[in-house]
């Protein structure tokens, strides 16, 4: 029996980052979340950080007008995030950590040691009827800190599992999001993953039964590079069916 099908977000960040490199106005975010709809994606993410290194806040405004399927906003859980979420009402919002100096989001939320800040913003932000994610890393006490501050969707961080070099530590990350994966849905949560996932990694994750959605962003725009924006995002979407066959 065929699998439920996987659902992919595609982050657009590094179009922007492209953009922000020369300070110009293009490529557009906002053109590349058309096509990227047109394509197949599910969703649309992007990461307006504290520091505006990529996407502008111009760009989630035009963002929430244009976006045909859904958008998720990958924020810090701090008081200025919130304010801007709550004005412009994403369909998700996805709180994740953040650091200026890193070069890109280094791990999951601690929402064991944050609980009583991150409890208050996930109040606040399904007061107002936005959907809540947490970005944690694969670890059964995360998911269950989730559920005990109403968080009803974790988004699992699959970077250490993309970035082992050696097969067996490959294969224990990956049982590390099984794992977490399973303990979330036992716990009634909505499982989503992301970061780091490519062309050559993705299918052992997206085979994960208890997994709905991946969050893809890098691969896809370096792969359009060569084959155009259209057809990275089709080439992941069909790799991702695959793996629930």
């Amino acid at each position: 029996m065929p699998q439920r099908p996987i659902l992919l977000g595609v982050n657009v960040d590094h179009v922007a980052t492209i953009r922000q490199s020369r300070k110009t106005s293009y490529p557009d975010p906002v053109a590349a979340a058309a096509i990227c709809e047109l394509a197949g994606a599910d969703q649309i993410t992007i990461h307006l950080r504290e520091d505006r290194r990529h996407i502008q806040e111009r760009d989630l405004q035009i963002l929430r007008r244009t976006v045909q399927t859904r958008l998720n906003l990958e924020m810090a859980a701090t008081a200025d995030m919130v304010k801007i979420a709550y004005e412009v009402k994403p369909d998700t919002v996805t709180l994740v950590p953040e650091r200026r100096e890193e070069l890109t989001t280094e791990g999951g939320l601690d929402l064991v040691g944050q609980r009583d800040q991150v409890r208050k913003v996930v109040k606040t932000l399904r007061d107002a009827e936005i959907a809540v994610s947490a970005f944690v890393d694969p670890e059964v006490e995360q998911v269950r800190a989730a559920h005990r501050m109403d968080v009803p969707r974790v988004e699992l961080h699959t970077g250490r599992y993309c970035d082992a070099r050696l097969e067996k530590d490959r294969a224990r990350e990956l049982a590390r999001i099984v794992d977490a994966a399973k303990a979330a849905q036992k716990l009634g949560l909505g499982v989503a993953a992301g970061h780091g996932l490519d062309y050559e990694n993705v299918v052992p994750v997206a085979a994960i039964a208890e997994i709905e959605e991946l969050n893809v962003g890098h691969s896809i725009v370096a792969r359009a590079i060569f084959v155009g924006l259209d057809r990275a995002v089709r080439d992941l979407k069909a790799l991702m069916a695959e793996a629930r066959r």
